[in-house]
């Protein structure tokens, strides 16, 4: 039973999401941050079991769903209040344990980052991944127009389902030239990228005038080559974060901006998290091995 620390609400987990960077931890390839727990897992949803005796805002019993830089894949989890958000109305635990690692990210990355507006057109890459399916949605809500890439004609179809303008299936088409048609010329003013490696150099050459490319991953590579012309020529940004690392206080402050602007969309049930398999807790090997394979579109849900 993990003891809570000032600041800290204990959870009573009864669904936990999976996601890469369990994979990687797993691997050795990202340790948990200093003091996190080292059992895996970094978002869940669950009953309030407790409350550290400084925390005001959540009480006993209360519906949560969490963001936690590690020991997720358990029965009880220790997390920092402000990290905590209410489950929307209309999801059930599994639903709500897919929301916060792909949402937080996304919301603070595209819209705090990368400042899409809604006039403004996006390019995610992964389209048919947790981030993706959720970067596709929430751009797409806010009144944005979104292309994205996927490596399956399924997954494509899933991304436009989901309100993608256009899906590019990047391994039997160009995803720069595919854009440049699909926006007459004029390229796509953020890009949300996993990939890195060779894929920064055509990413910055599909951007528009004064576009931004967010950087969140580098599954293909964290080097890459650049001809560094285009973007004074452009006013291009290149920017990117990590999330596990980053303080309380930035993680409650995203997650008040979710509260306030997000919130209401699942409420009303305008976007909900994809959720494509569950796996009862004792078989996460299993849901590694299909997260590994990639043939799933969404999210995967560990349920206690």
């Amino acid at each position: 039973m993990p003891e809570t620390r000032a600041g800290e609400v204990l959870i009573k987990v009864r669904a936990a999401g999976v996601n890469r960077p369990d994979l990687m931890q797993r691997e050795g390839k990202y340790p948990p941050p200093p003091g996190a727990s080292e059992i895996p897992g970094l978002e869940v949803a669950g009953t309030i079991e407790s409350v550290a005796t400084d925390v005001r805002e959540w009480r006993a019993g209360d519906r949560v769903c969490a963001l936690v830089s590690g020991g997720g894949y358990a029965e009880y989890v220790a997390a920092p209040a402000p990290q905590c958000l209410p489950i929307p109305r209309p999801l059930d635990f599994v639903s709500a344990a897919a929301i916060p690692e792909t949402f937080f990210t996304v919301w603070t990355n595209v819209f705090e980052r990368g400042r899409l507006q809604p006039s403004e057109s996006i390019l995610v890459h992964g389209g048919a991944s947790g981030i993706g399916t959720a970067a596709i949605q929430l751009a797409r809500a806010f009144g944005s127009t979104v292309f994205a890439t996927a490596g399956t004609a399924e997954k494509c179809a899933a991304c436009e389902r989901l309100g993608a303008a256009l899906a590019i299936n990047y391994r039997e088409t160009d995803f720069v030239s595919a854009t440049r048609d699909a926006t007459g010329g004029r390229g796509v003013d953020v890009v949300l990228d996993i990939v890195g490696g060779d894929y920064v150099a055509r990413n910055l050459d599909v951007l528009a005038m004064d576009g931004r490319l967010v950087q969140i991953a580098v599954i293909g590579g964290a080097r890459a080559q650049l001809n560094l012309v285009p973007v004074l020529q452009r006013r291009l940004t290149l920017t990117g974060s990590t999330l596990r690392p980053r303080t309380v206080a930035e993680k409650g402050a995203i997650a008040r901006g979710l509260r306030e602007r997000v919130w209401p969309l699942f409420d009303a049930g305008t976007i909900a998290p994809v959720v494509h398999a569950t796996f009862p807790l004792r078989a996460a090997a299993e849901a590694h091995r299909m997260m590994e394979a990639d043939t799933h579109i969404g999210k995967l849900v560990l349920v206690v």
